[in-house]
């Protein structure tokens, strides 16, 4: 009897899922969720200009930081969208590493910065509409503006003044799918590379000092959308 129960709760759900349309033409999405900026950086060695040289093995760091990311899609056809990402401001500590001998003492948080990463992209559905699941891909531009920065009050006290970095262009990719709970609310996960670089610059001492980053993020959102 139990086991007729269950094979019959599958059953209904299996007949149920497929009557939870997915995106037609027309449609306005509406998604938000927590989304996390995972730079995957590298950097060029920190150029010293008292020194008047790159410090060989030296680098610049950043840590993560998650928000509220909100997505703004239209359906363009069944299978095809365009997409812009947003988010409440991102903040990152911003580190140096590698200093050697007299400058050792440098090494360590640097300073803050915030940024916004607006992303718009075109997006594909490969499904049929009538599918509750899913899956995209993406693929579109970025552009992101670096304001807020500011150093540390350990870096001012080490000699350290100004924090500036230079705002980026790039391109962007995302994989990601929906999951149709009924007409029009979704759950949603997705996972973008962005190319994001830039260059800080600080001052010690009096004098530049100059680092390139390919920043480079992994950026996660996981969350609920709403479709018009």
């Amino acid at each position: 009897m139990r086991t007729s129960l269950f094979t019959a709760s599958l059953l209904a759900l299996a007949i149920a899922a497929p009557l939870a349309q997915a995106h037609q033409a027309g449609d306005i999405i509406v998604r938000a969720g927590a989304i996390t900026v995972d730079p995957q950086e590298s950097s060029s060695d920190i150029w010293v200009g008292a020194l008047n040289t790159d410090v060989a093995g030296t680098k610049a760091t950043l840590d993560s930081d998650t928000q509220l990311g909100l997505n703004f899609a239209y359906m363009l056809t069944n299978n095809i969208g365009i997409e812009l990402l947003a988010a409440t401001p991102f903040s990152h500590d911003v580190g140096v590493q590698g200093m050697p001998g007299a400058f050792a003492g440098l090494n360590g948080n640097l300073g803050e910065l915030k940024h916004l990463p607006p992303t718009l992209s075109v997006l594909y559905y490969p499904l049929d509409a009538s599918s509750a699941f899913q899956p995209y891909l993406g693929a579109g531009i970025n552009y992101t503006w670096f304001f807020d920065t500011e150093l540390s009050s350990e870096a001012e006290t080490k000699g350290f003044s100004g924090l500036d970095m230079k705002d980026s262009w790039g391109l962007a990719a995302q994989v990601g799918m929906d999951y149709m709970l009924t007409d029009n609310i979704m759950l949603n996960a997705q996972v973008r590379y962005i190319d994001i670089e830039t260059t800080g610059t600080t001052s010690y001492g009096g004098q530049k000092v100059k680092v390139d980053v390919d920043v480079d993020p992994l950026v996660y959102m996981v969350g609920l959308g709403y479709k018009f």
